[in-house]
């Protein structure tokens, strides 16, 4: 009877001390240490190109090598303001239209533009009713602009418009362009 007591006592302190261990090999597995500010708003941000925040006399980090290629496409405009009438004249496409690129700029208009532009390209997309409408695509005032507004407008944004260049490469919004351009001869208004 003793041996059973005691069995019994050993195996209810066992246990106890077996389920706290558990316990405290569970916290140390998920205890993570973090860094006592973690809200984003009050960290100090790294900005390569700007250089060290905390010493701001230490030379700037080294940029991007000489011989990387931008991810997205290039800008084939001259000058700081592509709004700009004689800069956006100096715009010239690169990429010929041909059915290939209609194509291709409606894919991405449908994809992309037609939500505030609206699938006819008179303006009236679903998202447009939230915000001041965007133009009529095929409206007089847009046929006037140059091919190389339209395409600065598509990858800088504007007034209203939002830039979409981290979206469109450089021939996707000179595909756009020609899909806009193809739709505004093939539609009488």
């Amino acid at each position: 009877m003793l041996k059973a007591k005691l069995l019994l006592a050993f195996l209810a302190l066992w246990s106890v001390s077996f389920q706290q261990g558990c316990q405290d090999l569970t916290k140390s597995l998920t205890h993570l240490s973090y860094y006592p500010i973690r809200d984003m708003r009050q960290t100090i941000v790294l900005d390569p190109q700007r250089g060290d925040p905390l010493n701001p006399k230490a030379r700037p980090f080294r940029g991007p090598d000489s011989l990387s290629v931008a991810s997205i496409g290039r800008d084939l405009y001259i000058g700081e303001a592509p709004y700009d009438p004689a800069a956006s004249l100096a715009i010239k496409e690169p990429f010929p239209s041909d059915e290939a690129s209609v194509v291709r700029g409606d894919t991405l208009f449908h994809t992309i533009c037609w939500t505030c532009h609206g699938k006819t390209m008179m303006g009236d997309g679903p998202v447009a009713a939230q915000f001041m409408p965007p133009p009529d695509l095929l409206a007089q005032a847009t046929r006037e602009r140059t091919d190389g507004f339209i395409y600065s407008y598509m990858r800088h944004g504007g007034v209203v418009m939002p830039s979409f260049g981290n979206a469109l490469s450089a021939h996707d919004a000179w595909d756009l362009v020609h899909y806009i351009r193809h739709q505004q001869k093939v539609s009488p208004r």
